[in-house]
């Protein structure tokens, strides 16, 4: 997770570039560039929490090391803006989730009361890079049976990283089985249970400012998901079908803070072709949301212990989730 935001976030020398806009313009192309990436995060973490109905018996447990791929629609892998109050012509960008180079960009603004303008380049996309071309989010998961039907689930991740990159995550998931509840079915293969799970997740970026220079520039990632979900199984000695109906939702945050101090050239007048500089704060906070209703169906083969699993689920970015877990009681 950590080296695909770094990816995400590594782009900060061409996203840095983009603060040449005008504050309003800067947070909308760099919406526009990266919202793909948030909506796949957020739909991403909601996913490959279960991969089966059956819960365990009191102590049970199982280790779970999973990958979930959102793939984003063809519609996402660029963008178009106009009208933008500094940006010269229209603005047609691959996204982060698209492929190619990103688009030049013109400014021309007013700037301690000067005509100005520069150019800059947008980042360009990172489909190529990315696995199954589609946003990943990997996952770690220990769950364990308690009393009464339920399994609690935990994904863990203390802050990791370095100086120039930290992360931490926490996921907290529930499930109860209510096979019971429709009498005769306990007697079959068929598992039914009800899930809800939450997950936060911080990020936090040094940017080197080598591009634009400055104070304090740093970048900062936050998403909280949650889904609910009913979901039934199929438990057979080696064959477990599964699926589930449900609900997801979440939100992000995305801000660049510190101080910028940008550079642009004089047009016309009498300091024509002259340099002037400008300083700006905390250039950057955007705000993104995603949610709508799933339908996923999965299969897990099932080796003693050892089991391994893959499903996909529909969504607005359909998600492929696969895995191998370590399963016991």
């Amino acid at each position: 997770m950590l080296l695909f935001l770094s990816t995400q976030l590594s782009q900060s020398q061409e996203l840095e570039s983009i603060l040449l806009a005008s504050r309003s313009d800067a947070n909308k192309l760099t919406e526009a560039y990266i919202s793909p990436a948030m909506k796949g995060l957020i739909y991403g973490m909601n996913s490959g929490w279960y991969h089966t109905a059956k819960v365990h018996k009191k102590l049970g447990f199982d280790i779970t090391i999973g990958l979930n791929a959102s793939t984003v629609p063809t519609k996402d892998e660029i963008f178009t803006l106009t009208g933008l109050e500094s940006v010269i012509g229209t603005v047609t960008s691959p996204t982060v989730a698209g492929s190619g180079d990103g688009s030049n960009i013109t400014i021309g603004t007013i700037v301690n009361g000067e005509t100005v303008t520069t150019s800059f380049e947008m980042p360009s996309g990172i489909k190529d890079d990315l696995p199954l071309n589609a946003v990943p989010t990997p996952a770690v998961q220990v769950s364990l049976g308690l009393p009464y039907k339920f399994d609690v689930m935990l994904r863990l991740v203390p802050e990791v990283g370095d100086d120039d990159v930290k992360g931490k995550l926490l996921g907290l998931g529930l499930k109860k089985e209510i096979t019971s509840i429709f009498g005769p079915l306990d007697k079959l293969p068929l598992h039914v249970s009800l899930l809800a799970a939450y997950t936060s997740m911080d990020v936090n970026y040094a940017i080197d400012g080598n591009t634009i220079p400055g104070q304090n520039q740093n970048a900062e990632f936050k998403l909280n998901s949650f889904t609910a979900q009913a979901i039934g199984s199929l438990n057979f000695p080696i064959i477990n079908i599964y699926g589930g109906l449900g609900y997801s939702r979440g939100n992000s945050t995305l801000k660049m803070l510190g101080t910028y101090d940008l550079e642009y050239t004089i047009q016309g007048g009498a300091l024509d072709g002259q340099q002037t500089t400008t300083s700006i704060e905390d250039p950057v906070d955007l705000d993104f949301d995603a949610s709508g209703f799933r339908a996923t169906l999965g299969a897990r083969l099932s080796l003693g212990f050892f089991k391994i699993f893959g499903d996909y689920t529909i969504q607005e970015y359909n998600t492929i989730s696969a895995g191998i877990a370590f399963s016991f009681r």
